[in-house]
């Protein structure tokens, strides 16, 4: 299986599946002498595991990461980053009676197609907890990127229709809330209406909002590796997104271009924009402002709802799926957007370090 493999010079390999042994990722082009730690990591590894809230799975895993390379008395050696999750709670029995069905709405059909079989076990590859190999990726991606004061602030924007009225002011501020809703009565509000769906065996969906700070200008490359294109690329590889949009994004469309364009003005002497509808890029690369984009991600799609379905000899069947599974899946899928994000701006951070031959000339004078 190819397209495990993420980044050009930052550049992450994820392995494992959901109910097999462990999970795991390899980071190669890490520089040395970042200052680094398991428990670094496992801040953002404790944001999506499981059970972490009543509205999201209750398989109960620690996900507790271990280094097995790449780090050396607190700093990175320059060397492969290896880092592992072992899986402790899987039960592979809630998935028998689906060994030879295809559950509506998940990777099973294509699987079997591609390769003539499928690890039925909460899906294998195709599955969400995948995902934590990219949070372990991501959480060394923001230790490089926060030694330059690039920041994050990442939170559920939208779940089933409750929009977020607030735009969170500090990372601190997300967190707090179950639902990584930082506006209080549209997350209560979003809290009463999930927990309706889990009465009606159902689930929603929802929409995740990224601003990333203080990223250099001419960050992203023209024509196929601009900085949104890749960004699109990392945040619609995440398997439950099913809409991505950067700046004013679809709302670009009903508007005039005397609307939507973004008048340059110069306070001090610096060149800065007086609105923000690019959403922080112009012609694929960092304008200066802040890069803000939309994620929007579908129901779960594992529901104990009856539906109807085909096994794998076409006969016409029901299916309720079992097992335990997120009614919503933003609030978790929040960390794994931040670091989707994260790995693809250190990737063009790095890549933007050849981009003139002043800087070479400056790093070898």
């Amino acid at each position: 299986m190819s397209g495990s493999i993420f980044g050009k010079n930052f550049q992450v390999s994820t392995w494992g599946e959901s109910h097999g042994e462990a999970l795991g990722v390899v980071i190669d082009g890490c520089p040395a002498g970042i200052e680094i730690c398991e428990n670094d990591i496992q801040k953002d590894l404790d944001l999506r595991k499981p059970g972490s809230n009543k509205f999201g799975t209750q398989r109960k895993e620690s996900d507790t990461v271990h280094i097995l390379s790449g780090v050396f008395e607190g700093k990175t050696t320059g060397t492969p980053i290896s880092l592992i999750v072992y899986n402790q709670n899987q039960n592979s029995a809630d998935y028998s009676n689906i060994m030879n069905v295809f559950r509506p709405g998940h990777a099973d059909y294509t699987f079997n197609q591609k390769y003539g079989f499928r690890d039925y076990r909460g899906g294998g590859r195709s599955s969400g907890r995948e995902t934590l190999c990219r949070v372990c990726a991501g959480a060394v991606a923001k230790k490089i990127l926060s030694e330059i004061g690039i920041s994050f602030l990442t939170y559920s924007k939208e779940i089933a229709g409750f929009k977020c009225q607030n735009i969170p002011s500090n990372r601190d501020e997300i967190f707090l809330d179950p639902l990584y809703m930082p506006d209080r009565q549209t997350s209560l509000k979003a809290a009463e209406y999930l927990k309706q769906c889990i009465k009606n065996n159902d689930s929603a969906g929802g929409i995740v909002e990224c601003i990333i700070k203080n990223v250099p200008k001419g960050i992203g490359e023209t024509v196929f590796d601009k900085i949104d294109s890749l960004l699109a690329k990392a945040i619609f590889s995440i398997g439950a997104v099913k809409g991505f949009e950067i700046g004013s994004g679809f709302s670009a469309a009903k508007l005039n271009g005397s609307q939507n364009n973004d008048e340059f003005i110069n306070i001090n002497g610096n060149i800065t924009k007086k609105t923000n509808n690019s959403g922080g890029i112009l012609g694929g690369m960092s304008d200066g402002d802040d890069i803000i984009f939309r994620a929007a991600f579908k129901p779960t799609p594992s529901i104990f709802h009856t539906q109807n379905t085909v096994d794998i000899n076409g006969n016409v069947t029901k299916i309720e799926i079992k097992g335990r599974h997120d009614p919503i899946i933003v609030p978790r899928a929040v960390i794994v957007v931040e670091a989707m994000a994260a790995i693809t701006i250190t990737d063009l951070l790095f890549n933007n370090m050849f981009s003139k031959i002043d800087n070479i000339k400056k790093f070898y004078s």
